[in-house]
């Protein structure tokens, strides 16, 4: 049973994770960029804008990215003050315009200071030992403890808008934080199939979590992936912990498989 399941996952990330995929997701956003920090910046963003339709969450993108000039990262650090006024009326459900003008401070601050975005998912003192030796699967301590130090890292700036940190998730509040996993996915993955970029290399495939959403959730509560009966932070992990019994190197591969038949087959 588990083999059979296992080789028709298997069948399904090999379908969709294939530059076809690109065209209709939001990871087309990041690939409108060949520069680095573009690619992070606007991965990032097309991640925590990725709620909704997706054409719609393309289209806002596309939207933010002409409002700053059709390249994000020189915008970002060369920008005057008055270059802010144009993007007060850029709205994506509840993300508005104080929200776009703190993760612009944000970026901006990032990158006076680091090279990549990558640093910020690094804590100063990442956890060793026992817990790395303990916890399953092999890395997932390594990404809870990335996803609770960027949250604080990221609102570290003064008088950040509080309205904003309902944007930015964390393993603390127990969310599932779908939309950084993902985003890591899409920074950390490694394979000839074009989809996923992998410009990052202190997390490894093995260590990402699943993005847990909607679509996934329920595919993999019908294939009996997940038992739990709430879906938060600990559901991800133990989805994780089943696809890691399937491919131990790279167990978020199978977001493919999961997300396409949610979305594309309504499985």
């Amino acid at each position: 049973m588990i083999e059979n399941l296992k080789a028709f996952l298997d069948s399904k990330v090999i379908q969709y994770n294939q530059p076809d995929f690109i065209k209709n997701d939001p990871v087309s956003i990041p690939h409108l960029f060949t520069k680095k920090q573009d690619i992070e910046i606007m991965g990032f963003w097309a991640a925590i804008l990725a709620w909704g339709q997706r054409v719609t969450i393309i289209n806002k993108c596309k939207e933010l990215i002409n409002l700053m000039d059709g390249a994000p990262y020189d915008f970002i650090i060369n920008h005057q003050d008055t270059d802010l006024k144009k993007l007060l009326h850029f709205k994506h459900r509840t993300f508005n315009d104080v929200d776009t003008l703190y993760f612009i401070a944000f970026f901006r601050y990032h990158y006076e200071n680091h090279d990549s975005l990558e640093s910020a998912f690094i804590p100063p003192n990442p956890l060793k030992g026992e817990q790395e030796a303990n916890t399953p699967p092999s890395g997932s301590w390594r990404v809870e403890s990335a996803l609770n130090h960027f949250r604080s890292y990221f609102f570290s700036l003064p008088d950040f808008p509080h309205r904003t940190k309902k944007h930015v998730s964390s393993p603390s509040q127990k969310s599932t934080c779908k939309r950084l996993n993902m985003f890591l996915r899409w920074m950390v993955r490694k394979d000839d199939c074009g989809v996923d970029f992998g410009i990052w290399n202190q997390l490894k495939p093995s260590d990402l979590i699943m993005p847990c959403d909607l679509h996934v959730d329920r595919v993999a509560r019908k294939l009996n992936l997940i038992t739990r009966k709430q879906t938060d932070w600990q559901t991800a992990i133990e989805l994780t912990q089943r696809l890691h019994e399937f491919d131990p190197t790279d167990p978020v591969k199978y977001d493919f498989a999961l997300f396409g038949l949610g979305i594309e087959e309504k499985f």
